[in-house]
């Protein structure tokens, strides 16, 4: 419900305070949405070339997720790239309009997803994919455990400010991604490939230190910023180590 546009609320209504445990379950939400993606970018490399497969599964995520975190994503390099302190940052990305730091963003972001994944074959490129969603999804979910939110709970977009992750949820979630990664790489790509998982953990800890100085917390828009991030560093490293390798 709250991280995809599929129609779960026919099923049953949640009461909104239980949204705020919602980032302890990202990496889930990560199992539909990253399938979709890598399924809609296998089946459709049985009809188009790969740059037109990939296109197609990474259209599909957004459209499933209703671009909730490109929109994240466009907001934090508008705030971060056009606010000169702490009450800028936050007043820019709360603006629903998009600046020249938003738009440039995006496009290199795409530009870099579209290329790395049309570089590699697709029978991995889509697995990959997948995997990256879930693995940068549990990643960034951390960052409720390791920042405050930035701003007062009633000037947040969703007017609610999420809890921290407890232990058990944590384990299940690392149990989780390890299971999924261990799954890829062990069928897939060499055992040395799985050094890529380094990327998207390092890129992480520098965005929590950045959003420390800049901010001294995090906003809803840093969680999707953050998730679009890693993901992109995860893909760039496992091409850039498969490259190496051959």
């Amino acid at each position: 419900m709250f991280f995809t546009r599929l129609p779960f609320w026919r099923i049953v209504q949640v009461e909104k305070e239980y949204f705020k445990n919602v980032v302890s379950f990202w990496p889930y939400a990560g199992i539909i949405t990253g399938g979709i993606g890598a399924g809609v970018m296998y089946g459709a490399s049985f009809l188009f070339p790969a740059t037109v497969a990939v296109v197609l599964g990474i259209a599909a995520r957004v459209l499933a997720t209703g671009a909730l975190h490109e929109d994240g994503l466009a907001d934090f390099f508008d705030g971060f790239g056009g606010g000169t302190d702490k009450a800028a940052v936050l007043r820019i990305m709360k603006d629903s309009h998009i600046g020249s730091y938003g738009v440039l963003g995006l496009i290199f972001y795409f530009a870099l997803l579209v290329a790395v994944l049309a570089s590699l074959p697709i029978e991995i490129a889509a697995p990959l994919f997948f995997c990256g969603d879930i693995l940068c999804k549990s990643i960034s979910s951390g960052i409720v455990n390791l920042l405050p939110y930035a701003r007062p709970e009633e000037e947040s977009k969703n007017k609610l400010i999420y809890n921290k992750a407890q232990g058990a949820m944590s384990l299940a979630n690392a149990v989780l991604v390890v299971l999924m990664v261990w799954a890829f790489y062990s069928t897939l790509l060499p055992f040395e490939a799985v050094y890529a998982i380094a990327a998207p953990m390092v890129v992480f800890i520098l965005l929590i230190h950045y959003m420390r100085y800049r901010i001294q917390g995090y906003t809803g828009d840093c969680c999707g910023a953050t998730f679009l991030i890693t993901e992109l560093s995860f893909l760039l490293a496992s091409a850039g180590v498969l490259n190496a390798m051959l």
